[in-house]
């Protein structure tokens, strides 16, 4: 059974966008893989200076997350914060980066055209990341396109320290994650929270319609064809029903054929995510009713982490003469 591991950047409550491109793909992983997937706590420090924002974004992912069905029980799931040896790690890698390596990472520039401060945390962000990754000796790590390089970055790390001071880190397999990055959000951009244009499966119904009806679509009369493939509303129904499903295949026939509005296209997406999530809507009133239950999960997977991380921090040590 390969060992997988990934993180999620602790924004806020997750959105459709976060399900499409990441978290279904950890919850169908999770019966053949063993999973580490952890809470990028200490990631959020280089963007975050509101520590009760901090905690609630933090609460937020773990109940989403186990609402979506994150099964504790095939997955270990834990708070990046609560495994230390990755930093100690992140340090014995930091000693073994050449500078160029981090100047040329295009995230610590995106995010500065962003306007973001340059911290030292920002700039060294992808050790930290290598870290994260290399501490239970994953197999794979399955990524969106926009974190390819820092796997990358991941690799070449662990094979410099190796060519120092032996095989000591296993060098994981990158694996970009099927459809990552291809869910827009109401404005037709790629869903984000910080574009302001993301759409929460977990919101009270009436606020959900209120912002599925928000959607941006062009002009078309009721009585026109209109073409699916160019529909923001078509194409975030097709993420989330998917290619092969005979409901996509529907709608986008009514599309073409026209005598359809795009209310009656929005209506259609409202229902699909109410239908698609509604075990996962009362599981997440459960899981705010019950903290000790969340608590006990994140205690569990952060003990088996910390036994993979010990081994693997133990061996870099030995290796460099600690």
């Amino acid at each position: 059974m390969k060992r997988v591991l990934s993180g999620i950047q602790p924004s806020g409550p997750l959105h459709l966008g976060n399900y499409a491109a990441a978290i279904r793909q950890f919850i169908d992983m999770q019966a053949d893989h063993e999973m580490y997937i952890f809470v990028a706590s200490y990631h959020a420090l280089t963007t975050v200076r509101d520590p009760k924002v901090l905690r609630d974004n933090v609460r937020q992912v773990v109940i989403d997350c186990l609402a979506f069905g994150i099964d504790p029980q095939r997955t270990n799931f834990y708070l990046q914060q609560d495994v230390p040896k990755v930093t100690e790690l992140a340090w014995l890698l930091g000693c073994m980066c050449p500078k160029h390596l981090m100047d040329k990472a295009t995230s610590f520039k995106d995010k500065l055209a962003k306007g973001l401060s340059a911290s030292i945390g920002l700039y060294t962000y992808p050790i930290l990341q290598a870290a994260d990754i290399l501490s239970v000796d994953p197999d794979v790590v399955p990524v969106g396109e926009d974190q390819r390089q820092h796997v990358e970055i991941t690799r070449d790390l662990a094979e410099k320290f190796n060519a120092a001071y032996g095989p000591v880190f296993k060098i994981p397999d990158l694996k970009i994650r099927e459809g990552s990055g291809l869910m827009p959000g109401v404005d037709g951009q790629k869903m984000s929270k910080s574009y302001g244009n993301a759409i929460s499966p977990f919101l009270e119904e009436k606020a959900l319609k209120k912002v599925i009806m928000k959607i941006t679509t062009d002009s078309k009369g009721v009585d026109e064809a209109k073409d699916p493939e160019t529909c923001t509303v078509f194409q975030i129904f097709r993420g989330l029903a998917g290619v092969n499903d005979p409901r996509t295949a529907e709608l986008a026939e009514r599309y073409r054929k026209g005598g359809m509005g795009y209310g009656v296209a929005k209506q259609a997406l409202l229902e699909l995510i109410l239908n698609h999530f509604g075990p996962a809507r009362k599981r997440r009133v459960e899981l705010m009713n019950d903290p000790g239950y969340v608590e006990q999960v994140l205690r569990q997977g952060a003990a088996a982490a910390n036994a993979k991380a010990s081994d693997v921090t133990a061996r870099a040590r030995k290796a460099v003469g600690l």
